[in-house]
């Protein structure tokens, strides 16, 4: 690639390749899938979307208008707590509005009288591991428990929406959905729709989608009338290209080596930091901290002034060279919908590599754009 910047890529293919999957994967489960923004929400690609979704979900203003506006369809909206002065916006970009609380339910649902209205529930059972993501761990902020809940709901509540997984399998979600209806299926009488929410990976490899449409048949059995909604993020995005960046220079403390990138962890891949995780690098492998001495071993640095702005380490096939392309898989879900400009580091480009291998930059960020945000 001859691109001296660093840059995220969108392989047009690979985005179709998860579409038509998940397309297919609501046909067979009777289900509607809808693009949740929190994980990706780069615009450009929404007429792509529009071939094979019909519908996206927000948790704020801008993402709802972003649906409105950008999607061309009203949102199915939650935020953990509605403001005053938004609320009205909000129900005019929006198809369904979501309550997290009863005290927010009470406070606006005379407001969002033109939307499907539903209320978060708790099923207390969540299986995802890092506490910073699990929504269910004691005292947590989101959604109603049935304890709370009135035996009969007020008239406007349509639905019920339940989020607790994150990049989980089939089998997550079969365990899990016990739980939801040992504790809420007796107010599903009274309504007519159930958003399972994210975190339901479809389209990685290896996910159990018999195991899935298995599940929903049965669910539809049980309850014909409620209409069921999935609203992932990661899995639509889910491997459709890399962040591509370079080394800028190489460092050397106590026989430790490390590739100061163009690129930050802390600015550009966020998760790495706090989820923690390790992204793949392609051409390198991942080993163990006692080896970082080694042979063409190498931390990698983002070029913040964070001091643990650093991953490590990887072993290269030959010695790092400055200039040379280090590329970091599978970089598009959950990254340009959370970079920062943090130090006014250069934020990567976003382009799109098309069917036909035409890369097409689709933007560039310079100056303006880190002076505007303190406009």
């Amino acid at each position: 690639m001859e691109n001296s910047t660093p840059i995220y890529i969108i392989e047009e293919a690979n985005l179709r390749r998860n579409l038509a999957l998940i397309k297919d994967v609501a046909e067979r489960t009777g289900s509607e899938f809808i693009l949740a923004f929190k994980a990706f929400a780069l615009w450009k690609t929404f007429p792509i979307f529009r071939e094979y979704i019909q519908s996206t979900t927000a948790s704020s203003l801008s993402e709802a208008m972003l649906a409105y506006h950008e999607f061309g369809k009203k949102a199915h909206t939650f935020s953990p707590a509605y403001t005053d002065g938004e609320f009205d916006d909000i129900v005019a970009c929006s198809s369904h509005i979501t309550f997290n609380s009863l005290s927010q339910y009470e406070r606006f649902h005379h407001r969002a009288s033109s939307c499907s209205i539903g209320l978060r529930v708790n099923p207390e059972y969540s299986e995802v591991g890092t506490m910073l993501y699990n929504p269910c761990a004691p005292g947590t902020r989101f959604g109603i428990t049935a304890d709370k809940l009135p035996k009969e709901l007020p008239s406007d509540i349509d639905g019920f929406h339940c989020h607790c997984h994150c990049e989980s399998g089939a089998d997550v979600f079969e365990r899990t959905l016990r739980h939801i209806e040992e504790k809420f299926s007796p107010w599903f009488s009274q309504i007519k729709w159930i958003n399972f929410g994210g975190g339901h990976l479809v389209t990685r490899k290896g996910y159990d989608i018999e195991l899935l449409e298995r599940i929903m048949k049965g669910f539809h059995q049980r309850y014909p009338h409620l209409k069921v909604i999935f609203e992932p993020g990661s899995a639509f995005a889910w491997q459709t290209g890399p962040l591509v960046a370079h080394v800028v220079d190489i460092v050397n403390d106590r026989g430790i080596k490390t590739a100061i990138l163009d690129v930050s962890f802390t600015c550009h891949m966020p998760d790495c930091l706090e989820m923690p995780y390790h992204p793949e690098v392609r051409g390198a492998e991942l080993v163990d901290l006692e080896e970082a001495t080694k042979e063409n071993t190498y931390r990698l640095g983002g070029n913040s002034c964070l001091s643990g702005d650093f991953m490590g380490s990887w072993r290269f096939k030959n010695p790092l060279v400055i200039g040379q392309e280090i590329i970091f898989e599978d970089m598009i879900h959950y990254t340009t919908v959370k970079t920062n400009m943090f130090n006014g580091i250069s934020h990567p480009s976003i382009g799109m590599l098309h069917m036909d291998g035409k890369l097409e930059i689709l933007r560039h960020f310079g100056y303006e754009d880190y002076r505007n945000r303190m406009d």
